[in-house]
This record gives structure tokens, sequence and C-alpha cells, in this order.
């Protein structure tokens, strides 16, 4: 099984609330269940404020490199994180679990 974890810090000036965040965090949350690769699926806003703190994470886990692959190339997957490219950078890691 491969952990795949995606940190992501919003673009100086960008705030949570604005429309194009809320939509971009919502199009995330429904990906639960579209992508069968899946095995686990959750991601959130980060809670603290501590000047090295990312702001959103998601953290999943497919089957193999195979499934992982499908799953960055799925089309749902794709449409998300495209929203996000407009106002944030991220990190990945993917490993063995």
């Amino acid at each position: 099984m491969i952990r795949h974890l995606v940190l992501f810090k919003l673009n100086d000036g960008v705030r949570r609330d604005e429309p194009r965040v809320v939509a971009g965090a919502r199009a995330f949350e429904e990906l639960k269940g579209v992508i069968p690769e899946l095995e686990f699926w959750e991601c959130a806003w980060n809670i603290t404020e501590r000047p090295i703190a990312y702001d959103y994470a998601i953290n999943s886990a497919v089957a193999d490199g195979d499934a992982l692959k499908r799953y960055l190339e799925h089309p749902a997957h794709q449409a998300a994180a495209e929203q996000w490219r407009e106002f944030a950078t991220w990190v990945i890691a993917d490993y063995e679990i």
C-alpha cells in the first residue's frame, strides 16, 4: 500500500474564504468515493497558525504504484488539482506502508 500525502500553501494574499479557494477545497472533499483507487481519503484545513505550517492537507492511500498513477491521472483529480494551481503551491510525499 502507498500513502500519498499532499500539503498545500496558499499564495501570499490568498484567503481561505475566497470563493475560488472554497471551491478548490470542495473539489478535493468530493473525490472521496469518486475515484475507485482511493482506499483511504481525508482532507482538511490546518488548524494551527505556526509560520512553517501549511494551510491544507490531503492524506490518502492506494494499493500500489499502478493505482497511484491511475488516481493521479483520473479526470476528477486533475480538475481539482488544476483549481489549486491558481492560488497555492504544494509538496507531496509518497511512501509504502
